[in-house]
């Protein structure tokens, strides 16, 4: 991908800034609230208070010489890396590193009585059960007679938003709107989305979808419907959902969490059940497979995939990244100017490539300038971070790189 001296990688070590603000306040309260979710036991509280100290006030101390990814840990950067502040290293892998470290800290890795104990289960259940789920699992009751085209467009929407899935499943006003109707919609590669899973694929049988999931909870469960509607509608013979192999960034999914939202499905009755029936069955027959791919939890851009994972991308009609940390992953998480080409900083992917993402960080690319100037003349740089704005962004290789989307 591009490495321009416009486009440095973003650090933490600058006061004021959302990474730095990451870093000093939202990790030590993460930590607050992990200690005062579960009845931890000294061992563990005394972990807790050093890995507060060192995150905020010390150096990266390298994981202890039996980890079991220790040698993992070595080769994404631990060694270049020990002995330096937090801050000054790469946000990415800052940020990643905390959660490797929060998870040794309470046990999670064992031997002992908390192994395999999520410490981020308890947040992801409440939003799981809340009533807000309840309301958008309600409204796919409507959406069950409208016609294909706009179920589509329905769910596509639900899961770009995702705590804001309403907007999509109620088809009222902007979740279906197109970008220069949608304030919040920043880019609008929808059609070529679209046009990928429609076209004829090489050989027999219908094309296999990668979905790269991000968060757990209510935001999973529309792209859980999502794929079943792939599913069910023909457009796809196989889904392939990656999902993180442990706990990570509080509430992103784990194979755990996808059982939990199957059965959040089920319970729900009338549509919704259908959904969660449906999405049970193709898990048991393998035409949706889950993945836990140890990169999918690395402290790195995709650019540093590894060649088994190359692999499947490149098999897939079209691999879709949810989220804004796997899009800073998709795209290199530097202050690249906003009008870089997506196709240009994705060009290294293996095969097509779509991101759904709403804005919670810094990166972007792929804007025409006339939004961008629309953007920061109204909120100056706010929209970056603020989670009200959104895009779909999508690189096909076989048509070659577009300008983005007005």
């Amino acid at each position: 991908m591009p490495d321009t001296p416009s486009a440095p990688v973003l650090l933490g070590d600058q006061p004021g800034s959302f990474p730095h603000s990451v870093l000093a306040e939202r990790h030590p309260a993460i930590i607050r609230q992990v200690r005062e979710a579960f009845p931890y036991g000294p061992a563990q509280q005394r972990a807790l208070d050093g890995l507060l100290a060192e995150c905020t006030r010390g150096v990266i101390e390298p994981l202890p010489a039996g980890a079991h990814d220790r040698d993992r840990w070595d080769a994404w950067g631990m060694r270049e890396y020990a002995g330096r502040s937090w801050f000054e290293v790469p946000w990415l892998w800052s940020e990643s590193w905390f959660y490797r470290r929060l998870l040794q800290a309470v046990g999670y890795f064992g031997p002992g009585p908390w192994q395999g104990i999520d410490p981020f289960r308890p947040f992801k259940l409440a939003e799981l059960d809340s009533a807000e789920t309840d309301g958008e699992l309600a409204a796919l009751d409507d959406l069950a007679g409208l016609p294909d085209g706009e179920q589509a467009r329905a769910l596509l929407h639900g899961s770009l938003w995702g705590n804001r899935a309403d907007l999509g499943f109620r088809l009222s006003a902007e979740g279906a709107r197109p970008a220069d109707a949608a304030p919040g919609l920043v880019a609008d590669d929808s059609e070529r989305l679209w046009a990928l899973l429609d076209a004829p694929g090489e050989g027999a049988g219908a094309p296999t979808v990668c979905v790269v999931a991000d968060n757990a909870g209510r935001e999973l469960v529309p792209d859980l419907l999502l794929i079943d509607h792939l599913l069910t509608s023909g457009r796809v013979g196989q889904a392939v959902l990656h999902v993180k192999p442990y706990p990570y960034y509080v509430s992103d999914a784990t194979t755990a969490d996808v059982l939990d939202a199957l059965r959040r499905l089920t319970g729900a009755g009338k549509a919704a059940a259908g959904y969660g029936r449906r999405l049970w069955s193709a898990l048991a027959d393998g035409r949706l497979v889950l993945r836990a791919h140890p990169f999918s939890s690395a402290p790195l851009p995709y650019g540093r995939m590894p060649d088994d994972l190359r692999a499947e991308f490149a098999s897939a009609a079209l691999t879709v990244v949810k989220g804004d940390l796997n899009y800073r992953r998709l795209v290199g998480d530097r202050l690249w100017p906003a009008t870089t080409p997506f196709a240009d900083v994705t060009a290294y992917f293996p095969g097509p490539v779509a991101a759904l993402r709403t804005l919670k960080s810094e990166v972007i690319t792929g804007l025409d300038p006339r939004v961008e100037a629309e953007l920061v003349a109204a909120e100056d740089q706010r929209w970056r971070t603020s989670g009200t704005h959104a895009l779909i962004q999508v690189r096909d290789p076989h048509r070659g790189a577009r300008p983005a989307p007005r």
